[in-house]
């Protein structure tokens, strides 16, 4: 992907685009994918990066939704267990079969919990991963030896999908482009463009880099902007009333040394009637997450103090291995765009259901749903706005989609896994320039090659970019991020063509973020 190049074909262009999508996180750019697959000239525009927000910061599950199951949302449950089946089966690079040990305190949990999971099972059908069991109290030891043995009985094992969030959005983003459609970040909608009878026909956008403005034309423009939706629609209605219900969740990241084995454990009812997670990721281990109402939306939500003491309670709760301040390597806090239901104000009783909406003035918004949905979302989006329109494409065919990275030539170096196929460019990279295997610091997994990559063929502007999203340092290892920011910013400052005063910039900048995802930092809890 190349985004000076998108960009000239944007400000270049004359004729309108059946599709322009605002909004580069899983909705928008699963629409751009769905779009462009079907035929449609698409564009789409992220004000900031690729899955900067509530995409990159979600519990890393690719999962129907036990909860959901237990509120007697079936045809919910059912549909993103077929979801889940083909994002396992289009992108095996970054979706693995994760299994979960749900933990028996109570005589009655094993068979309660027992006949749940085969009614998930039978929900999921052909595209099930592996059938549930029952496990006694010494195989529960044995899958997940950490586990709090006070009281234990057994449990239950049941399989799920784990993936990669933010890289998820990258390879979404490269197979809209290998199709034809012209993606952009750092590029903000500032305006939207009306005709004489008041339809949406296009915006205006503004490159984040140079303060350029320029049209774009669409026959139908898409608002995927996920908790941020309300403002676009506000901007195209003033009077529109707010449809969006923010909620928080938040997590925590520590050392594998608390999950040392590969199952996950999975707890189906905390204080605040959510789900409970502990979930290996990256040689790490992911514990969340909470459901917070946010009056307020940021780009960069930071978790309250009530959330940081929930998580480390019910992670103390449930670990023999009770995590201390000092143990966590990183906390993230994710806002869910849920879709307002009447007077409802506890956001774990909203919908997760996806919602789109259209205007008066044709405006079409998209929000609600997850990340295991977002490909039937995109679909949704899709034929409405064929209809809408009044344009014809082909069938949808995303369903059997191979996502860019999910063909694997060869088996790649265990630090590359989750590139791919596309790991064979940057093996190219190390192949001309052996000295970019150093990495880029001793706790994390990465390597210098990697940060080129990310700049030639994935929009790489910042070392934000790198270290949060393009490589996952920033949750893996927060001090370390910092750490690894110099070199970062020294490697993209070459590549990019910047001065050192950019790259000393970037550091800066990039320190003051990251200090968010120290747990004992103070500003972590600074409310947004």
């Amino acid at each position: 992907m190349n985004r000076q190049k998108n960009l000239s074909s944007l400000r270049s262009r004359n004729e309108p685009f059946d599709i322009l999508i605002v909004g580069g996180g899983a909705t928008g750019l699963g629409t751009a994918v769905d779009a462009v697959t079907r035929g449609h000239s698409v564009a789409l525009v992220e004000q900031s990066d690729f899955a900067k927000g509530t995409s990159s910061r979600s519990t890393k599950l690719v999962h129907g939704g036990v909860r959901y199951l237990r509120q007697g949302n079936v045809s919910l449950v059912l549909e993103a267990l077929r979801e889940r089946g083909f994002l396992y089966r289009n992108a095996p690079h970054l979706v693995r079969d994760q299994a979960f040990v749900i933990p028996n305190y109570h005589w009655w949990e094993g068979p309660f919990y027992g006949v749940g999971m085969k009614v998930y099972d039978a929900l999921a059908g052909k595209l099930g991963l592996a059938p549930s069991r029952s496990l006694s109290l010494e195989q529960t030891i044995e899958r997940i030896p950490t586990i709090e043995t006070d009281g234990l009985t057994g449990g239950v094992v049941y399989h799920d999908g784990q993936f990669d969030d933010s890289r998820l959005a990258i390879n979404l983003a490269q197979t809209a482009v290998k199709h034809g459609a012209f993606v952009t970040n750092y590029t903000k909608c500032i305006q939207l463009l009306k005709t004489k009878d008041k339809q949406v026909c296009g915006i205006v956008g503004e490159d984040q880099e140079t303060g350029e403005q320029f049209e774009i034309l669409a026959n139908c423009v898409v608002n995927a902007t996920g908790v941020f939706a309300d403002q676009l629609r506000s901007q195209d209605d003033p009077q529109s009333p707010p449809m969006i219900s923010a909620s928080q969740g938040v997590h925590i990241v520590l050392p594998k040394s608390f999950l040392p084995n590969d199952a996950a454990i999975m707890v189906p009812k905390t204080a605040d009637g959510r789900v409970l997670f502990a979930v290996p990721w990256h040689d790490r281990v992911v514990v969340g997450t909470t459901d917070s109402p946010r009056p307020d939306v940021s780009l960069e939500p930071r978790a309250l103090q009530s959330e940081r003491d929930f998580v480390m309670e019910h992670a103390a709760k449930y670990l023999a291995q009770d995590p201390q301040p000092k143990d966590v390597l990183s906390i993230y806090a994710g806002l869910r765009p849920l879709v307002k239901s009447g007077e409802a104000s506890d956001t774990a009783a909203l919908s997760r259901d996806h919602t789109i909406v259209v205007s008066d003035s044709g405006l079409l918004t998209v929000t609600g749903g997850k990340w295991t949905t977002y490909r039937k979302m995109a679909e949704d989006v899709v034929d409405h706005v064929e209809i809408l329109s009044g344009i014809e494409g082909d069938p949808c065919s995303t369903k059997n989609l191979p996502i860019a990275g999910s063909t694997i030539d060869s088996s790649p170096e265990p630090n590359l896994g989750s590139y791919g196929s596309e790991s064979s460019k940057i093996l190219a990279l190390l192949g001309e320039q052996p000295q970019l295997a150093a990495p880029l610091h001793p706790n994390l997994p990465y390597q210098e090659a990697e940060v080129l990559y990310h700049a030639r063929s994935e929009m790489a502007r910042s070392v934000e970019d790198v270290l949060a999203r393009r490589t996952r340092a920033l949750l893996l290892d927060a001090q370390a991020a910092i750490e690894s920011a110099p070199r970062v910013a020294q490697l993209l400052a070459e590549e990019l063509g910047r001065e050192a005063s950019w790259a000393e910039n970037q550091v800066r900048e990039f320190t003051e973020l990251a200090k968010g995802y120290l747990f004992l930092d103070s500003s972590s809890t600074t409310p947004t």
